[in-house]
């Protein structure tokens, strides 16, 4: 059953919020003006009761985005998922449809899992051949305060978008868990967040390959004087990997961000704004 669904149309010429219906633990808050005006986008910030998902919660949440319109999902800060209560699980999952020529922009802080947590979390995007889709997944190791460091215990997050029909475009799952003989902090060795950056559509066409040489150029500026590791072939194996049909969009994986989210209190001196990767996304589109 779900316990949150927005519907956005166009009403006179502007993206309109024409449903909105959440329930405990989901609140959603839909400010009027949120930055330049010229851009015409309608801002959903997702948030829990709580501030955080509790052990065994399970929240759905469904987003339509009509023809033309853009939408901007987001978050107040990083999602907490506390610790477990024995084998229970908390679950979340986002089911978005974007008509032609429309935008959704899913730009979340963090998961940040707690010691012993369990997590599971699916996104299912449905697009047409004109959608677009702005998609930043990300999970930090953990609470560093505490000294928790990949301290939970399960974390699954799957991510697929579908073209019209139901034809498979992107299918991808990152599963992170305990094992019986290697720690997962072990596994991770100094990797303290995972993130993933998808770029689809027409409109996107003109920032994929900058987002792309930024990125690169950021790893070469990080990795710069250990041997073998600033080669282009290593930072494309690295950083990226092609959707199928190339022409439609570009996607990033980047782990290993321990030397920029953890320097100097969070802050980074690279392309990225303010340090985290969906605003620096966020200001190539703007300034596009």
């Amino acid at each position: 059953m779900e316990t949150g669904k927005i519907v956005i149309e166009k009403v006179r010429g502007k993206s309109t919020v024409t449903k909105s219906f959440s329930k405990y633990p989901l609140k959603f808050i839909i400010p009027r003006k949120v930055g330049p005006s010229r851009v015409d986008a309608v801002w959903i910030y997702a948030l829990t009761y709580g501030g955080g998902i509790v052990s065994g919660d399970d929240i759905s949440c469904k987003l339509e985005i009509g023809a033309g319109c853009t939408a901007v999902l987001t978050t107040q800060a990083s999602t907490k998922v506390y610790k477990s209560l024995g084998s229970k699980c908390s679950e979340q999952s986002l089911e978005a449809e974007i008509g032609s020529n429309s935008m959704l922009v899913l730009i979340p802080d963090p998961v940040t899992c707690f010691s012993t947590a369990r997590y599971f979390q699916k996104q299912v995007f449905r697009v047409r051949s004109d959608s677009n889709l702005v998609l930043v997944d990300w999970i930090t190791s953990g609470r560093h305060e505490s000294g928790e460091k990949w301290d939970f215990t399960h974390y699954k997050s799957t991510n697929n978008i579908f073209l019209e029909s139901d034809q498979p475009l992107f299918l991808d799952t990152v599963l992170l868990e305990q094992g019986s003989i290697v720690p997962l902090a072990e596994r991770m060795q100094d990797y303290q967040v995972i993130a993933m950056v998808v770029l689809l559509g027409p409109m996107l066409r003109h920032i994929q390959g900058q987002v792309q040489e930024d990125v690169k150029r950021m790893m070469a500026k990080q990795l710069q004087g250990r041997r073998g590791y600033c080669s282009n072939s290593f930072l494309d194996n690295r950083i990226s990997l092609s959707i199928p049909e190339a022409s439609i969009g570009w996607l990033g994986g980047i782990a290993g961000f321990v030397a920029l989210f953890l320097k100097n209190g969070g802050t980074v001196e690279v392309p990225w704004i303010c340090s985290t990767p969906w605003q620096y996304v966020l200001e190539l589109l703007i300034k596009g």
